[in-house]
Parts: structure tokens; sequence; C-alpha cells
């Protein structure tokens, strides 16, 4: 069905590559398994995949106005990763998060934040504010958090791409299933 036909809420995916399914085969990403696993359940929301391979908080910012023009009623906030691995400071990345996450919540979309980490190459004081950052903000906001998208992939045989960052079709349709706990509660049946 068009998606202009599809009266179905929207629940918008909302984040860099890793929500993108960079390196992936189309239908591959975790949106894509997302949606299989909530028809699976009964829950009729369209799944929408707006996930950019190298967006930054930033970026994130400037594709803001769109995503709130959609009108979702839920919004899978995914972003940092890229401001971390170029050790961009904590306090924009906090800041231009901040903004997303409170104008989707002002937008009256329910909101899940699903956090990521940093290889230990960046030192532990740079991780340990960079980690600080998701549980701030959904305890700010009061949304539910996912601490690590990628905690039962990274480092599993066969779940990850060779460039250990990106997860494989196997991998992304774990992360969809490990997603959907911290989705229910923000969904009508």
């Amino acid at each position: 069905m068009p998606a202009a036909q599809d009266p179905r809420p929207l629940l918008v995916c909302f984040g860099d590559s890793l929500t993108a399914g960079y390196g992936a085969d189309p239908g591959q990403s975790y949106p894509d398994y997302l949606q299989a696993d909530l028809d699976a359940r009964g829950y009729k929301y369209r799944v929408v995949n707006e996930g950019v391979s190298g967006n930054t908080t930033k970026d994130g910012i400037d594709r803001l106005a769109g995503i709130v023009a959609m009108k979702p009623a839920v919004v899978i906030v995914e972003f940092g990763g890229n401001d971390g691995l170029r050790g961009l400071p904590i306090e924009d990345s906090r800041s231009h998060l901040d903004t997303i996450v409170g104008t989707l919540k002002a937008s009256e979309a329910k909101v899940l934040i699903a956090g990521i980490t940093l290889p230990p190459n960046y030192g532990p004081a740079y991780i340990k504010q960079f980690d600080a950052t998701y549980p701030l903000l959904a305890k700010k906001y009061d949304v539910p958090l996912m601490p690590f998208l990628l905690k039962d992939v990274y480092g599993v045989p066969g779940m990850m791409q060779a460039d250990d960052t990106h997860a494989t079709a196997a991998g992304n349709k774990i992360v969809a299933g490990e997603l959907v706990p911290f989705l229910t509660p923000l969904l009508k049946k």
C-alpha cells in the first residue's frame, strides 16, 4: 500500500548508519525486521526508516523538522556514534540530542532513545561522559532507554560486519527483537 494511503500510525526510526542498515542488503535493516516483529505481534504501525549513514547529532537537528512534519506516533532516536567516533565535544552532542528528544516530545510523539557506546581506544573518561548522555536525557524527558543498541550483537561472530561497527542482517534481526520490549509500552494494539 502506498504510504499516503496507509492509515497506520507511524513509528519512525530516526538515526544514522546503524538505523539505515549500512552494509546490509535492502530489507535487512533493523527497522525492516522491526516491522515484521510488530506485525507478528499484532501491532498495527508502519515502520519508517529515517536512518542516514554518516549523520551526526547536528545532522539529526537539520532533519528534525521533516521528522516532526511526518507526525509520527513513536520515534526511536539513535544518534551519537558518529559524533563519538569523530571525537566531537560531548557537550555539543548532548545539546543536539537534547534538542532532538525535546522537540519530538513537544510534538507529542512518544520517544525511545537507543544508546550506543564507543570502542575502548577513545579512553575511559571520554567514553564515560559519552555513555552518560543517554540516561541523562532519558531521565530528563521521562522516556525509555535501550542503553546499547548493539548489546547482544557487538563482538558476536556473524552478527557484526568486518568493520566491527555495523550489524550484519542477522545482527539487525536480533537488534529489532531486542527493541520490542522497550517499545511495546509505547504502542497500542
